[in-house]
């Protein structure tokens, strides 16, 4: 049986996206069958880290009930090289679309909620995925809250700001608790400097263990030549060596033992 994994976080600018489509490329480039799924409506970005044309349907269209998931997975696995299948669905990017999926009222997202719950049948029954990821939306809004219940594990990313800490730790204590959802911290853009010895990493997680009151699965290094690249290609695919791709290596391993 496959997982849907929701990558999420508490504000913005965390890396969010980054860790989603680089998790997923790996996991396709270990073989898994991924399907890798744009649910920020507010802020869209999968089309432009995959520069597909515009396709026939958007995600949009799945949850607004005019079409089906098939009709809008693109498969980008030729393209990627990968040994696993490699499909992605992307979120219109779109003003007037931002504009209307952030006007969606609470009916429409509790039917937009039956058609997430349903993709696990229709994609990891049917289609035969191992792994959906769902790249949310950042903070409380009810599509991040959809995409949350929806997900068998949940993925909570997080940077050393204060203003995030403190963020995080409210909305875990309050939106994941009362969900009971198997969930996980990662610790993204972590000064390497912190972890340079096992005592440091071990004071490391002592503290933040601390502050959150759900696991911390992972820490992630900052890395300066990953910043650099910015998005213009998914770096775990051309920098199969690097430390960064090594640590998501790493993680995907974590989370099949989640």
């Amino acid at each position: 049986m496959g997982k849907i994994i929701a990558i999420h976080s508490y504000k913005g600018g965390t890396g969010k996206t980054l860790l989603s489509v680089n998790l997923a490329a790996t996991y396709a480039r270990k073989g898994k069958n991924v399907c890798l799924l744009d649910l920020d409506f507010r802020a869209p970005s999968l089309h432009a880290v995959f520069k597909t044309s515009n396709p026939e349907y958007w995600l949009n269209d799945y949850l607004n009930g005019v079409c089906e998931i098939d009709k809008v997975l693109t498969d980008v696995t030729e393209e990627h090289g990968t040994s696993g299948k490699f499909f992605v669905g992307l979120a219109n990017p779109a003003t007037e679309a931002i504009r209307e999926m952030s006007a969606k009222d609470r009916k429409w997202e509790m039917r937009a909620l039956g058609r997430l719950l349903s993709l696990k049948t229709s994609v990891l029954n049917d289609m035969h995925f191992d792994y959906v990821v769902f790249d949310t939306s950042p903070g409380l809004q009810y599509s991040s809250i959809n995409a949350i219940v929806s997900a068998d594990v949940a993925l909570v990313v997080t940077s050393l700001d204060a203003s995030d800490i403190k963020g995080t730790q409210r909305m875990t204590r309050e939106l994941y608790d009362l969900f009971e959802k198997k969930t996980g911290i990662l610790m993204n853009k972590v000064l390497a400097n912190i972890l340079s010895s096992k005592k440091e990493k071990e004071k490391f997680y002592k503290r933040f263990n601390e502050v959150h009151s759900l696991p911390i699965l992972d820490v992630i290094p900052c890395f300066c030549d990953v910043l650099r690249a910015g998005g213009a290609y998914i770096f775990s695919e051309e920098k199969t060596e690097h430390p960064f791709t090594k640590s998501l290596e790493k993680l995907t391993a974590k989370i099949e033992r989640f």
